[in-house]
């Protein structure tokens, strides 16, 4: 009886997003939830699920029904907490499908950024559908820090000892990586794209920067995130939707806390950092010019110091972006970056 009526919940919220342009209506934030928990939960077949998906992906999900499947994200998903003295992370959130076209800088920006003392926590998965990018593991793992196979526990002994995380879904949220296929069949990129953007796994105050490549995602984000009680966060343009700050164009920035919005315009060319945005060929040229950069080398060397410049800056960690620029260089060229890379290999290395 009760899976019944389960299955008549979720026929419901079908009808409600899936009945045509003049009829269909957007779910409660409560809703959403309801049906992402059942989803979850595998109380639909895979019609309905695959159904589910493709109708709210054409009509385009709305701020309390982002909030709603996030509300289930956190009560079905994993969990972890800074330290009563850590400093507050910043906890980046980027397409899950990975990137294709520019080289990422993000790893590198993260080695930088712990290493000035600000932690750091990402989130992502396997290659997948429909963009089939290169994945947060992979750009780690060929520097030589495999982040797949860790416990929820050891991921959280090891934010408190290095501040740093990686929520890999396959590991950590099994029942978020069982609809992968579903964007496959479906040809297109679920709402549960845009709300992995949005979700972040660390319970506490942190400072939440999300990526977008449209402005009406980035309203919809905001509103999404004001429905969530999160107060301090930041939207960024950046590349393919990612948080990496183009160095070839004018970075669009949008900043929103204590429920104050301003707009925030920066160019590379106004600190000397500008240049052409490296395409992403391979994972092996990747590694190359990832090495070179930690060496203060190479193609990648003014979009590592201009992000990380800014990204210390952004988190408080220098007052101004000149002296984050002039941080990052010193802690490079220091080898400090190397030898967080180091200290994260070692400590990877003795778990078990």
């Amino acid at each position: 009886m009760q899976e019944k009526s389960n299955q008549e919940r979720f026929k419901n919220h079908l009808r409600k997003i899936g009945s045509g342009e003049h009829t269909s209506r957007g779910m409660t934030r409560e809703e959403s939830a309801d049906a992402l928990n059942l989803i979850l939960t595998g109380i639909p077949s895979p019609a309905q699920i695959g159904a589910f998906l493709i109708a709210h992906r054409i009509r385009r999900p709305e701020p309390q029904e982002l909030a709603g499947m996030i509300d289930t994200y956190l009560t079905l998903g994993p969990q972890f907490k800074s330290g009563k003295h850590n400093r507050r992370p910043v906890c980046f959130g980027m397409p899950f499908d990975g990137r294709t076209k520019t080289a990422p800088i993000y790893p590198l920006t993260t080695l930088v950024l712990i290493s000035a003392g600000q932690p750091v926590v990402l989130h992502g998965g396997e290659r997948m559908p429909v963009k089939f990018g290169v994945t947060t593991h992979e750009l780690f793992n060929s520097l030589g820090l495999n982040l797949k196979g860790i416990t929820m526990n050891n991921l959280q002994n090891g934010f408190l000892q290095n501040g740093f995380a990686l929520i890999y879904q396959p590991d950590h949220f099994p029942l978020a990586q069982s609809l992968i296929h579903y964007r496959e069949e479906i040809g297109k990129r679920p709402p549960l794209a845009s709300m992995e953007l949005l979700w972040t796994a660390h319970r506490g105050k942190h400072l939440l920067i999300n990526g977008f490549v449209h402005p009406p995602t980035e309203k919809r984000h905001w509103k999404t995130l004001e429905l969530m009680g999160e107060n301090d966060l930041m939207t960024i343009k950046g590349l393919e939707g990612s948080t990496d700050l183009p160095i070839n164009q004018e970075c669009i920035i949008g900043r929103i806390q204590n429920k104050e919005t301003k707009r925030i315009k920066l160019h590379a060319k106004s600190y000397n950092y500008s240049g052409k945005e490296i395409t992403f060929k391979n994972l092996e040229d990747w590694q190359n010019q990832a090495i070179k950069a930690l060496h203060n080398e190479g193609p990648l060397k003014n979009s590592l110091v201009w992000n990380s410049g800014v990204y210390l800056w952004i988190g408080g960690i220098t007052a101004t972006i000149e002296e984050g620029i002039s941080r990052t260089k010193s802690l490079i060229e220091s080898g400090a970056v190397k030898s967080i890379l180091e200290q994260l290999i070692f400590w990877r290395q003795g778990i078990k």
